[in-house]
């Protein structure tokens, strides 16, 4: 990367290199010292950014955020696959120490909620907006308000009296 793109991707903010190789390193360590310090420094990392991802999330691979991590929430308990692309706003939380668990390449619109002890399957795309608190089967679309799942993604009604 030249010195013009990575000044400006610093300057927008979405500079976040230096934070997802701490993040990955600190998951794969053991508790300890440097364990709370790199938790500390990815903490204030992650609050500069205007996000959370929490102590014990589960990534399996750099998620996309092409916003940055302006607005995220990731709860501790959330499991993420690998190829998600997440937009600002989202909230992946948690119920009574449960939260999602999110297959590989699904996307999320800005401003959805996924909350609870769910399951969202793979290649499964959620509408900005979306609050989703049951479980999700692959290749699907979720859109809202109110929330629905178009199976297999968008589908016309087939007569009239299906809509």
């Amino acid at each position: 990367m030249g010195f013009r793109a990575w000044i400006t991707d610093y300057s927008k903010g979405d500079g976040l290199r230096l934070y997802w190789r701490l993040f990955f390193w600190r998951q794969r360590m053991k508790k300890g010292f440097l364990y709370q310090v790199l938790t500390f420094c990815l903490n204030r990392m992650a609050h500069r950014h205007g996000g959370y991802i929490g102590n014990g999330a589960t990534l399996s691979d750099i998620p996309s955020l092409p916003h940055g991590l302006h607005g995220v929430y990731i709860s501790r308990y959330a499991n993420i696959g690998p190829g998600c692309r997440i937009y600002h706003n989202v909230t992946i939380g948690e119920v009574d120490g449960r939260a999602p668990s999110i297959g590989a390449n699904c996307l999320i619109g800005a401003g959805a909620v996924l909350v609870g002890d769910i399951r969202i399957g793979d290649h499964v795309k959620i509408g900005a907006g979306a609050v989703v608190a049951r479980d999700v089967p692959s290749h699907s679309t979720v859109v809202a308000p109110p929330p629905r799942i178009l199976a297999g993604g968008a589908t016309a009604p087939d007569s009239e009296s299906e809509r």
